[in-house]
């Protein structure tokens, strides 16, 4: 059986994706290696597995789920519970910016 126009598209979408999710990957461990190997400030991302900013550039996240990353897996090693109301901060912004009227709608729902 044939694959569709659709099928093929979203094949080659997939594999070029891939690719540059690769290329991107590779890019990052060239160019920023000392970088990434450099904490200022602390050490609490040092002997973590991957690097958070490394996993979030990899992923394409914005400002506001880079953030509750970020928080949420430093908040045993630096801020504790205030790392963890930030993170919350960042997931309300979050929402209220890209899905505004499920936002607006709560945001009533705490004034009642």
């Amino acid at each position: 059986m044939r694959d569709s126009f659709r099928d093929i598209l979203s094949k080659q979408s997939s594999s070029e994706d891939m690719e540059q999710k690769k290329s991107s990957s590779e890019s990052l461990e060239r160019s920023s290696k000392t970088a990434l190997n450099k904490q200022v400030g602390g050490n609490h991302y040092k002997n973590m597995p991957i690097q958070v900013v490394e996993f979030c550039q990899l992923n394409n996240l914005n400002t506001c789920e880079s953030n509750v990353i970020k928080y949420i897996v430093r908040h045993r090693l630096k801020g504790g519970v205030e790392d963890v109301d930030k993170a919350i901060h960042y997931a309300e912004l979050l929402k209220q910016l890209e899905y505004p009227a499920d936002a607006n709608e709560a945001q009533e729902e705490w004034t009642d």
